[in-house]
């Protein structure tokens, strides 16, 4: 049995601007838009700098979300 761990990635499908609230939200099994509700909260209480600068941070550190196409059925090439 392989043991499968949970990563944070930018999410490629709840994403505004980077997808990094979309990403925490997906790794925390909550909306996303929670969490951005939050970040502003965040962001406003400690004067716009800080919540910016870190969001940006996040941003660069946090991995994509690896998107996997190999379940979607192509269509076969006739020769």
């Amino acid at each position: 049995m392989t043991k499968t761990s949970k990563r944070l990635y930018r999410s490629l499908h709840n994403k505004v601007f980077a997808g990094v609230c979309g990403g925490l939200g997906e790794y925390m099994n909550v909306d996303p838009v929670l969490i951005r509700l939050i970040w502003m909260l965040v962001v406003i209480a400690t004067g716009f700098v800080p919540g910016v600068v870190v969001y940006i941070i996040a941003a660069i550190i946090v991995p994509i979300e690896v998107a996997y196409v190999d379940n979607i059925e192509r269509p076969k090439v006739q020769q």
